[in-house]
This record gives C-alpha cells, sequence and structure tokens, in this order.
C-alpha cells in the first residue's frame, strides 16, 4: 500500500512538472499610467485625443525624449541630426522664429511654407497644417520622417537607430507594454507631448479669470478686436467666448489676386473658392511668432495690422467675412493700430515657452 501511495505521488510530480516546463514564461505587460489633461477656465472640454493613442504619463515622457533627440532623423550614422525641436523652438512658441534662417530641410530640399505654432493643438479638430493636408498629429510626425524637406528619412532607419539607443526600449515597453520600437509609436509618443503644450496664462487669461485689469489701450484694442466696424478680427480669430483665438477655420484673407500656390487649400479641396485659403493660426503668442501669413511674408506685427488697415487686396476668392474689402482694409488710425497691438500683447504667456515641462530634458535615456 506504502508502494503504491510512493509511485502515485512521483507520477503526480512528474505530471506537474511535465506541465510547468510546457507552459510559457509570462512577462508582466507593463500599464501605462492615464493621464488627464486639466483644462484651463474658459476653454472647451472636448479635447481631440485619438482613442487609439490616450494619453498616458509615460508616454508623454517618451515623446518629449523623441521630440527633442537629433537622432531622431534616423542619420546619426552619417552625422546629420535633426530632431522637432530644429524648428519647433520653445523661446518662439515651438516655431522656427524670426529672423528666419535658410527654408531647407535636412538635406537642402527648399520648405514651401512658415511653419505653424505648436499650441494648444489638443483642441485642434484635425486638419492640420496651413491648407488642412494632415489629419492628426501622428500623421505630420509620420510625414515629416519621410519628407524631402525636411527629415528626408525611412521608418527603417529610424526605428534602427532609436531601438539601439539604450534606454528607449524600456521606456517604449513602459508607454505601450512592450519594448518593440517602430514608427507608429514613435508617432503616437511625439503625439502626446505635443498635446500637452498649453498655453492659457497670458495676461488676457489672468484678466478672464478676474486676477489683473487692462490698460486702457488694451481694452479698446479689445474692442477693436471684437467688433465689425473695428479691426473685425475675431471672425477667423475668435475673442472672449473662444480662448484658442482661432477658429482652425480656412479663409481668403485678401493678401493676393493671383493664385499660383500648389499647396493652397483648393489643392486638397478642389473647390474653386479655396484659391489662395490657408488656416486662421492662433493669435496667442503672437508677440513670438515671426514671420507672418503663410509664407511669412510679413516680420513685423505692425506690418500685419498695416496690411489689415489698408493692404488688403480683392479676389474672387475673398473670403465674404472679409467686410473691409471695398476699403482695402479696416482703416485704422494710428490710435486705434496702436491700441490693438497693444491687446494682441496681451496674449503673450511667458510661462508657456518657459515651462520646464515642454524644455529639453537634461539628459537622453542612454545618459542616465
Amino acid at each position: 500500500m506504502k508502494r503504491s501511495l510512493f509511485i502515485l505521488f512521483l507520477f503526480t510530480m512528474f505530471l506537474y512538472s511535465c506541465n510547468r516546463n510546457d507552459e510559457p514564461e509570462l512577462i508582466p505587460v507593463y500599464k501605462p499610467t492615464p493621464y488627464e489633461i486639466a483644462v484651463p477656465y474658459g476653454f472647451p472640454t472636448e479635447l481631440n485625443i485619438p482613442k487609439n493613442n490616450p494619453m498616458t504619463v509615460e508616454g508623454i515622457e517618451l515623446g518629449r525624449y523623441l521630440f527633442y533627440d537629433g537622432r531622431l532623423a534616423g542619420r546619426a550614422d552619417e552625422d546629420k541630426f535633426m530632431s522637432c525641436s530644429s524648428c519647433h523652438l520653445q523661446e518662439k512658441s515651438f516655431i522656427i522664429g524670426q529672423p528666419r534662417p535658410a527654408p531647407f530641410g535636412l538635406d537642402g530640399v527648399p520648405t514651401h511654407h512658415a511653419m505653424l505654432p505648436l499650441i494648444n493643438l489638443v483642441w485642434n479638430p484635425g486638419h492640420y497644417g496651413w491648407n488642412g493636408s494632415i489629419p492628426s498629429i501622428e500623421e505630420d510626425v509620420l510625414g515629416v520622417i519621410t519628407a524631402p524637406n525636411e527629415f528626408n528619412s525611412t521608418y527603417e532607419k529610424v526605428e534602427t537607430t532609436i531601438k539601439n539607443i539604450p534606454g528607449y526600449p524600456e521606456l517604449f515597453r513602459k508607454a505601450f507594454g512592450t519594448p518593440e520600437v517602430t514608427v507608429d509609436r514613435i508617432a503616437k509618443a511625439i503625439a502626446q507631448f505635443v498635446r500637452t503644450l498649453i498655453s492659457s496664462d497670458s495676461k488676457f487669461d489672468r484678466y478672464l479669470r478676474g486676477e489683473v485689469q487692462l490698460s486702457p489701450a488694451e481694452l479698446n484694442g479689445f474692442v477693436l478686436f471684437t467688433t465689425e466696424e473695428g479691426a473685425d478680427c475675431f471672425h477667423c480669430h475668435g475673442g472672449a467666448g473662444n480662448p484658442l483665438f482661432t477658429t482652425n477655420g480656412f479663409y481668403n484673407n485678401g493678401k493676393d489676386s493671383i493664385f499660383d500656390d500648389p499647396e493652397d487649400r483648393y489643392s486638397i479641396t478642389g473647390n474653386p473658392m479655396d484659391h489662395g485659403v490657408y488656416k486662421a493660426t492662433t493669435l496667442r503668442n503672437i508677440e513670438y511668432t515671426a514671420p507672418y501669413m503663410h509664407d511669412g511674408r510679413f516680420n513685423t506685427l505692425d506690418e500685419v495690422i498695416d496690411f489689415y488697415s489698408s493692404g488688403l487686396v480683392w479676389s474672387p476668392y475673398i473670403d465674404p467675412l472679409m467686410h473691409h474689402i471695398a476699403t482695402g482694409g479696416n482703416m485704422l488710425t494710428p490710435a486705434e493700430k496702436a491700441n490693438l497691438k497693444a491687446f494682441l500683447l496681451t496674449l503673450s504667456d511667458t510661462s508657456f515657452i518657459l515651462n520646464p515641462d515642454f524644455s529639453r530634458p537634461e539628459k537622453f535615456p542612454d545618459e542616465k
């Protein structure tokens, strides 16, 4: 009897051992920490965050590293370094700014349009870029990698470069559950970081929150900004009820009478009324985002104000919201121009361009 029980025990242990050895070893999957954007006072509560790319603490951290890493173009082996931050400078509200350097990409191919600032894009409903050809921030990153006038690289080069940098596979594991490095994940992480770039603490924001008062000149400028009989800016750029200071819409604002740009809004929609039509960019931090217009033709804010005052050009494609086209502009007096500029400067947010959470990391993953 004892011998039979002993044999049964050994047989049971054998089966248990076999089952354990046959089972694959399970590697714990890292679960990223959800990140919730704190919507500033008065801002829209609807955010444009894709369901397939939810915001996480780890994803944002990875995206920040990638945004600033000069090896992102996958060209380190050729001694050519370029990242998102090469052209999107924090001190210029994440554009290249003024003075504007020669408009060339990594390999000397001319760029076409002036860039748009990376401000409050989490509220952009889509249609990124001057002509709205880019459906998402993620797609923009993917396009930058292969564009001849930007990185002029390949997905394979970028993936190989990043996955061979010590520390990055672990960051990808924490952000996405596994250490696999793909351009899709690279784009998603950078997009998460970009969606945190929120400007909401300008003097005008503090005025709306009841923390400060505007000067008489700034208040007069605000009235001009928000009235049709004044400067009539609000139709395209919003006002107190639109803290984004853009409708994210597209307009022909009377810059030209001849339209030969192969990358205006018409190139996307095929609608003849979209000749010379471009996105109305945000006016937040307008003090820092020269040069202005889609082609960077104006170097100063004063030039822009002068253009809308007396430089409008009629064409069959002029937007109906350009109510002062018959007189060539809103015909502001010198005092009104000064007041309008004073108001526009209240949209400057120094905390945005100095925010350490948005800045270049002190060390990259392989330097820790």
